[in-house]
């Protein structure tokens, strides 16, 4: 079986602020602090956008099939977000990987949705409920129940929203390193600064995060046996070790 884990990161969509806010005389700069201030105004403190204004500029995963492990950022720094997101859906077309996230049923997926209806992205299997393959009537990626998506925020909280925790919080309390060196909310601001590679290397930080928390939620259930479970830690260690690139070091040394 495949499992995809994934995580996106995004920036203000500056075209869809200028559409719908009348922003078209303003740089990039400006429009972003505008919309901000709109939803400061609309939310009395939030400036977190609404998702349908969001643009993706990294899509990280982790991928474990039966014989290989692997952990990259999809694209290129200079792919654009169609191609960004159409990797995505097309991966899912040709492998059909049960996906893996932290409360991608309440952001990233919607996010995904909507970049698609953007770009003109045909997902045939990702949207299949059972009409094209009889299986998906009783698990598929829509349902918020099946497990061909599982979202680990959504099923350790018992779908109870005032039980949510933050992936920090729980991958620091496992003993797995947790957020580093940048957060969500500081994406925009490296973005500007032209720190494309950063955020994309956050962004597979945060998603081995995620993998190692479903690793955990997998043992918990029994899954995997103890062993099985230190065996594919061991896995992902050699396999950063091996990558030698900077930012897995930096995540091999703070993994308890």
């Amino acid at each position: 079986m495949n499992v995809l884990v994934f995580d996106i990161e995004t920036i203000p969509d500056l075209d869809a602020g200028r559409r719908l806010y009348g922003l078209e005389d303003l740089n990039d700069k400006d429009v972003a602090k505008a919309m901000f201030h709109l939803r400061r105004q609309e939310t009395g403190g939030s400036e977190f956008l609404r998702l349908h204004l969001h643009r993706v500029v990294a899509i990280s995963a982790v991928l474990r099939s039966r014989d290989s492990l692997k952990v990259w950022s999809l694209g290129e720094p200079e792919s654009d977000e169609k191609e960004l997101v159409q990797r995505f859906f097309d991966g899912i077309d040709k492998y059909t990987p049960t996906l893996v996230s932290w409360n991608g049923g309440g952001f990233d997926l919607p996010v995904l949705h909507y970049r698609g209806l953007v770009h003109g992205i045909a997902a045939p299997r990702y949207w299949d409920t059972g009409d094209d393959d009889r299986d998906f009537k009783w698990n598929n990626y829509q349902s918020r129940f099946h497990a061909r998506h599982t979202d680990l925020m959504d099923v350790l909280s018992g779908y109870q929203p005032r039980a949510v925790a933050p992936l920090d919080d729980i991958a620091s309390m496992l003993g797995f390193p947790g957020k580093m060196g940048m957060s969500g909310a500081k994406v925009w601001d490296n973005y500007l600064a032209g720190g494309i590679v950063d955020i994309r290397n956050y962004c597979e930080t945060d998603v081995l995060n995620t993998y190692l928390v479903y690793l955990r939620f997998e043992l918990m259930r029994g899954k995997l046996s103890a062993a099985e479970y230190h065996a594919e830690c061991l896995q992902l260690r050699d396999y950063l070790k091996a990558e030698a690139k900077p930012h897995f070091d930096e995540f091999l040394a703070a993994w308890l």
